[in-house]
């Protein structure tokens, strides 16, 4: 009777379990991937944060060119998709998700911290989606009051959740060609050429670039690695998801490959589309909507883009679930869910966007260092043995002082702009005479710095044999 009980409360067999003792069906193919991560790429924040890539000062002036902007932003994305598809393949290869998979690198308690930053930094991002859903949304159409466009994306998101794997195989069947569709057409209304490449996605850049634009080459080169680390920044957050998803793969090598191509390709389409249409508004990103709404069918084409935008909220919300099981591993996910889908819509009503691009710097100082020292010690370290990832993992202090000389690295180069804490790392540059140069990026260092450390403290470590959530091989349904 106890059997077919506890049978009842598992999740479908192509479905994400509910709990995390449950096991992870391997159902998700290249091609389900690749469309997961292709929409990923394609964001309103891509549009409304392109302003990012080139390097603002602290009153709002972009410090580099339109043309050094479009160049960073592909380097930072290049970089930052291959490092997401490097995080993409542990949980490929375990079936264990991300915050999980650092019980193997730091100790099962000292993972509890990263697992409560990055459950913070995804409620963030969550509520910051809703929030640009019903601003986008608004731009579309202000006859609806803003609470209800948001209420209406948090119900989306929150159902979307309760079936992942069936909204990832979703985008690949539907959404996706939709969303191909509505770049291709603003590419043509904006070149002015007929460029058959993803229908959707030509057609907008076709269509803003009609209109004549202003000097793409007026500014400076000098902040060409800040713009390239706010590129990378926005790839590097999804990596402390990644193997939330990954974990369903059939193999390691369609996590990768979906993960760095498929996000890639379609994040520098849509920063690149983003800059050209603030050449057009001449750099005011408060009307980074206008050239879109203002092209023949564009509110028609844009609000494909609206619509879509709830993957990115389904995405946060489903991996801060799963965090969240890090701690409190039988929470049922539904209820977890339903629960975060609530509390970023009452966020979402209750707050603005501010200090965006201040937000992805923090976000980057903790979690590329954190990859750097994850890719060494997984794909050159104890990895290859083996992580131990039960609950009783023992702690491995040598990765996380690792982890922490990355994260000075990040700082001591770009402190970031947040308050108390960029004055605390400005006064340590001060005291150890340093000068970050303009060609130094913050992110590359900090990763091969961690990634470094990691390796030359390895030997200072406890060796770990495999447990039950062993990095060696994946788990079978039968043996989980």
């Amino acid at each position: 009777m106890s059997a077919v009980q506890e049978e009842s409360v598992r999740a479908p067999r192509d479905e994400a379990p509910y709990t995390l003792d449950q096991p992870a069906p391997r159902v998700l193919g290249f091609w389900d991937q690749s469309a997961f991560w292709a929409n990923l790429g394609v964001s309103l924040l891509a549009f409304s944060g392109a302003y990012t890539v080139l390097a603002p000062t602290e009153d709002g002036r972009p410090t580099i060119s339109i043309t050094a902007g479009i160049t960073a932003m592909i380097v930072g994305t290049l970089i930052g998709g291959l490092m997401l598809g490097l995080a993409a393949v542990p949980g490929a290869r375990t079936g264990q998700p991300a915050m999980v998979l650092l019980r193997g690198l730091f100790g099962a308690r000292p993972s509890y911290l990263p697992t409560v930053l990055n459950i913070a930094q995804l409620v963030g991002w969550g509520t910051f989606e809703l929030i640009t859903i019903a601003g986008a949304a608004r731009a579309l159409y202000d006859g609806v009051p803003r609470w209800a466009y948001v209420v209406a994306a948090g119900v989306i998101t929150t159902v979307l959740t309760i079936w992942p794997l069936g909204s990832v195989r979703l985008l690949r069947r539907y959404v996706t060609v939709a969303v191909c569709l509505a770049l291709v057409y603003f590419y043509i209304q904006l070149l002015h050429v007929t460029v058959a490449v993803c229908l959707a996605l030509v057609y907008f850049y076709i269509q803003l670039l009609r209109e004549p634009l202003p000097d793409l080459n007026q500014g400076s080169w000098g902040g060409f690695w800040i713009g390239a680390d706010a590129a990378l920044a926005v790839s590097i957050s999804w990596v402390p998801v990644a193997a939330d998803y990954t974990r369903h793969s059939r193999t390691q090598r369609a996590a990768f490959g979906s993960a760095a191509v498929g996000y890639s390709v379609t994040q520098i389409i849509a920063y690149v589309l983003g800059l050209f249409a603030l050449a057009l508004v001449a750099g005011d990103s408060s009307r980074i909507y206008d050239p879109f709404l203002h092209v023949t069918l564009g509110a028609l084409v844009f609000a494909v883009f609206v619509l879509r935008e709830a993957d990115q909220s389904f995405a946060n919300v489903y991996s801060t679930a799963v965090s969240i099981q890090n701690l409190v591993p039988r929470a049922d996910r539904r209820v977890l869910s339903v629960a975060l889908g609530v509390l970023i819509t009452v966020l979402a009503l209750a707050l603005d966007i501010n200090d965006y691009a201040s937000f992805l710097s923090l976000i980057g100082s903790v979690f590329v260092p954190m990859l750097g020292v994850l890719a060494a010690d997984f794909f050159l370290g104890s990895g290859r043995r083996g992580w131990d990832t039960g609950r009783s993992a023992p702690a491995r202090w040598n990765m996380i002082v690792a982890w922490l000389v990355g994260i000075a690295v990040y700082q001591l180069i770009n402190p970031g702009t947040v308050a108390h804490w960029t004055d605390l790392w400005q006064d340590v540059q001060r005291s150890l005479h340093f000068t970050p140069a303009s060609w130094m990026s913050a992110s590359l260092f900090s990763f091969l710095a961690a990634a470094a450390a990691a390796l030359l403290l390895k030997p200072l470590g406890r060796r770990s044999g495999s447990g039950s959530g062993s990095a060696s091989g994946p788990r079978s349904d039968a043996a989980a």
